[in-house]
């Protein structure tokens, strides 16, 4: 199990690294509804990293030789056309590294109820193709890393929980020390806003690097 965990490990960290659901928790946590919207997000964020790990790695897992001779070339080749998608979003990300607009939906965060960040959540995680592509991306490395049950649920709860930190983490410490807090997260939230492609671009390239190598593994 280490060793699936030590090969889901980048990918957590690109997911985690995202500036996008960073900057939205942060502007609730800045909102007049601060401790429901960010939870509502913070959940959200959690169940559609989850859901779309969960679909993807018994997906992958029916693909799978399962008779001890590894992955199917198929699967070598859904990790390669993966990563060609995740370098192609780089690249788009480097080129529009000089837009600095903010979208319509971050302009209204500080009228989201619940629902609506609960929604916003899951839809960053299991719709938007940067993370979605990461997310499919660790599916399927945890669906043919020829686990068990029990210890593929436990891979996949530490992806989950890592990719889930740095959302998780400023909702929680923002509960215990919010008056403290503030100054912090709206630096953080004015750096990502501004470098926001150009992080991403780099997240993106890297992984789709780290993907395409092993699916030339597989082959």
């Amino acid at each position: 199990m280490l060793s699936a965990v030590g090969q889901l490990l980048p990918l957590a960290v690109g997911v985690a690294i995202s500036p996008i659901p960073i900057v939205a928790v942060v502007l609730m946590l800045m909102s007049r509804n601060a401790g429901a919207t960010s939870a509502g997000f913070a959940a959200g964020w959690v169940i559609g990293i989850t859901a779309v790990l969960a679909v993807v790695a018994a997906a992958a897992g029916a693909i799978h030789t399962g008779d001890g001779s590894g992955p199917s070339p198929t699967v070598g080749w859904v990790k390669i056309a993966l990563g060609v998608l995740l370098v192609g979003l780089a690249v788009r990300q480097l080129r529009a590294r000089g837009d600095h607009s903010t979208p319509k939906w971050m302009q209204a965060i500080d009228s989201f109820t619940l629902g609506k960040a609960a929604g916003l959540g899951f839809v960053l995680a299991a719709v938007n193709p940067k993370n979605l592509l990461l997310c499919v991306s660790a599916g399927l490395q945890l669906g043919t890393a020829e686990l068990s049950v029990g210890a593929a649920v436990a891979a996949g709860a530490i992806f989950v929980v890592l990719a889930a930190t740095t959302v998780l983490v400023p909702v929680i410490g923002y509960r215990l020390a919010a008056e403290r807090l503030r100054a912090p997260l709206a630096a953080a939230q004015r750096w990502l806003s501004g470098n926001n492609h150009l992080v991403m671009a780099i997240v993106l390239a890297l992984m789709g690097a780290s993907v395409i190598g092993k699916g030339l593994e597989v082959l």
